[in-house]
């Protein structure tokens, strides 16, 4: 039984959905550590700040507290306020990477995510984890898919919360997160050298899960 599970991808590849199920299922804490950095882009949207200002950047993060509950499914606090739903606004969407992408934020958000995923079993999902995060987890999954497949996900998952978005407008942001996240400097999106591959353009969701559960049972 494998006890820590670290899933990475790129956008769209299905990361959130089977990471918070298969959690489900084996009664492991399921962390998203991708709503952390939400998070950060978030306030960062609110209050102007300008990402090329590293005196800002300090500044807003010494200002910045960022909680996690796993009651009812997870539910991001910032400072204070419950901001699920408002993280993931297109608005977000297309900010994220470039925020992911400081060094400074990422320092400052690595042990907070180390000490969430180390506290008991878990299924910890973002593009890091397997090499950066947890690279001392037993079981490493790459989720990946065509850019059109993910495009098309995160479309329809954005129409279901009434927000009317061009999808060629959200392809044209998936290829740019695909850029950012796998040429930045810092932590850069790659596969661990040990994890296992796993497209998803063609699986259903339970099709994934499965496959996963049986490596984390049997593996």
């Amino acid at each position: 039984m494998k006890k820590y599970i670290a899933i990475d991808g790129p956008a769209g590849a299905g990361k959130s959905t089977v990471a918070r199920k298969l959690a489900q299922k084996l009664g492991y804490l399921y962390l998203d550590t991708g709503a952390l950095y939400r998070a950060v882009t978030l306030y960062a949207l609110q209050h102007g700040i300008d990402l090329g200002d590293l005196s800002q950047i300090r500044d807003m993060l010494s200002r910045i507290t960022i909680s996690l509950e796993t009651n009812q499914g997870l539910q991001v606090f910032l400072n204070g306020e419950e901001v699920t739903k408002t993280i993931r606004s297109p608005q977000v969407d297309r900010s994220v990477s470039k925020v992911a992408e400081i060094k400074m934020v990422r320092d400052f958000l690595r042990e907070t995510q180390r000490k969430i995923a180390l506290s008991r079993p878990s299924v910890v999902e973002g593009r890091d984890i397997g090499t950066v995060i947890l690279p001392e987890a037993d079981l490493k999954i790459f989720l990946t898919a065509n850019p059109e497949t993910r495009a098309h996900r995160r479309w329809l998952e954005l129409r279901e919360k009434g927000d009317c978005v061009d999808y060629k407008s959200v392809l044209k942001n998936i290829l740019e997160r695909d850029t950012i996240d796998s040429s930045r400097a810092h932590a850069p999106l790659r596969k661990a050298n040990d994890a296992i591959v796993i497209d998803t353009s063609f699986l259903t969701i339970e099709e994934v899960i499965n496959k996963i559960y049986a490596l984390a049972i049997n593996g």
